[in-house]
């Protein structure tokens, strides 16, 4: 029998995913082992680590996402577990299968799970035997003509979404608005999937207009203990990718945030979960109802808000559950007493969207109560222009929503500034001070709507930028003396 006790923690991931798991392995006194490309040699996670090992040049088919490596990493290190992160090989079934085989702990839910949930039209087949309220749908169309004859016997009118069945994080979702672009839509879902995923199956859903995302986080052991850690909204995206969410969700009552919550967990007990995960719904602001979109099976990026307000540490738990232990607590155990927002920092061009990518010459953030940030660089870090533009969660919370912004503010105003790279810290200050996300009305659709309103609010240069450029003025004027210009 396999020793389920964790000893060293090889970390398979990069900048803020891995930075978080290092952290509670650090606090919990567990060696940890970090991985590497060759521009990630003065990454932020490699100085954390115990130790780090170099697995392959910059693009992540050679380092982050090949598996024979980061397998010879841990061997190399020491390391008898290995922790995903989010995104690269976090849902990869082969990689967790693989980890298991070669000896070691895999900390994340079964490789059988992670294969039954990554694909978009199986999972939904799965929660609809659960008694899980899915969105219309019709299911591997071969051609435009099968999805029109879905739509007309079913009276379903436009706009649709076609998906691909493998997809995530935004990527193989095309909306279709009307009739004629139903081939080309097609064509590009297909194609998306087959590029990403290599699966060019999909799928085709009614698409929700004023929709809202909401997430039930899930924590079970291997014991049969399902419990949740109640719900996330996170419905401000942008490229069908989230950058703001919030926990609770404002768009929810008691009994809708109870009825979502026992059908995530009846879902996961369902499928026989264990570990972390998160099961993700789309909420209809109009009729009030959920539908199930899919089953992350994995730790997300937005934990950290779960984790303010329910005070439980869901990385440490991730742990517990890998090395067999119970969960320490009940249901009626879990009472969340605050409000939480988390923002997504990427090395963006807050006008575009588009990457940013070199150095970070200055990075200044001042810490007060009630702020939590997860950390992937550092002053002097390098972007580099192949991997995710994500390097900062910035976290506030409160006694209630309105302390929760008004933090938020404060840090993205006053209390931040990178210099280097471009930012999306324009962009997030101007979606939390919009009259329509401070009164909690707002769709998946809020940036598309207001996009160019927000741009407008953005502001070239503050009074701090300003007073910074006087107090250097005032410097050179102190040690030169006064100009022959003046």
């Amino acid at each position: 029998m396999m020793d389920k006790k964790i000893r060293k923690v090889l970390v398979a991931n990069r900048s803020v995913p891995a930075v978080r798991v290092i952290q509670t392995c650090q606090d919990r006194k567990i060696p940890t082992t970090a991985v590497y490309s060759t521009p990630d040699r003065l990454a932020a996670h490699v100085f954390m680590a115990t130790d780090a090992v170099h697995i392959g040049e910059a693009p992540p088919i050679e380092s982050y996402l090949n598996m024979e490596k980061i397998i010879a990493a841990a061997r190399k290190s020491g390391a008898n577990a290995i922790h995903p992160g989010w995104g690269f090989l976090s849902e990869n079934t082969k990689f967790a299968r693989m980890v298991v085989d070669a000896g070691l702990i895999w900390i994340g839910p079964s490789s059988d799970v992670i294969h039954m949930m990554g694909d978009k039209i199986e999972s939904k087949k799965i929660a609809i035997a659960a008694d899980v309220p899915t969105i219309p749908g019709i299911n591997s169309p071969k051609n435009a003509e099968e999805i029109r004859r879905w739509m007309k016997e079913e009276d379903v009118a436009f706009p649709v979404i076609i998906k691909a069945s493998s997809g995530g994080g935004g990527k193989g979702m095309v909306k279709v608005s009307s009739d004629p672009e139903i081939e080309n839509a097609l064509a590009q879902a297909r194609s998306e999937g087959k590029k990403s995923f290599g699966n060019d199956e999909v799928l085709v859903e009614k698409f929700i207009e004023k929709g809202r995302h909401i997430e039930v986080q899930i924590i079970a052991d291997q014991h049969g203990n399902v419990i949740h850690l109640y719900e996330r909204e996170c419905t401000l995206q942008r490229r069908n990718q989230k950058i703001i969410e919030e926990a609770p969700s404002p768009s929810i009552d008691d009994d809708i945030r109870r009825s979502i919550c026992e059908t995530a967990v009846r879902l996961m007990q369902k499928i026989g979960y264990s570990s972390a995960g998160t099961v993700e719904f789309l909420f209809d602001s109009a009729t009030s109802r959920f539908y199930f979109l899919e089953v992350n099976t994995r730790l997300q990026v937005e934990h950290g808000i779960t984790e303010l307000v329910t005070g439980v540490d869901i990385v440490s738990l991730m742990l517990d559950v890998a090395e067999g232990e119970k969960l320490p607590f009940a249901q009626e155990d879990i009472n969340p007493n605050r409000w939480a927002l988390e923002v997504r920092l990427n090395a963006e061009d807050p006008a575009t969207f588009s990457p940013s990518f070199g150095n970070i010459s200055r990075l200044h953030l001042n810490l007060y109560p009630g702020v939590r940030v997860s950390q992937g660089v550092y002053e002097g870090s390098d972007i580099p222009p192949y991997y995710d533009s994500l390097i900062m969660l910035l976290m506030t919370s409160g006694p209630d929503r309105e302390t929760a912004i008004m933090k938020m503010d404060s840090i993205l105003c006053r209390n931040l500034r990178v210099e280097g790279v471009k930012t999306l810290a324009p962009m997030l200050l101007s979606i939390i001070r919009h009259e329509d996300f401070i009164s909690g009305d707002f769709s998946t659709r809020f940036i598309e709507e207001h996009m160019d309103e927000l741009v407008s609010k953005f502001t070239e240069d503050d009074s701090e930028e300003e007073a910074l450029k006087i107090a250097r003025y005032v410097a050179e004027i102190s040690a030169l003396g006064t100009p022959n210009w003046i």
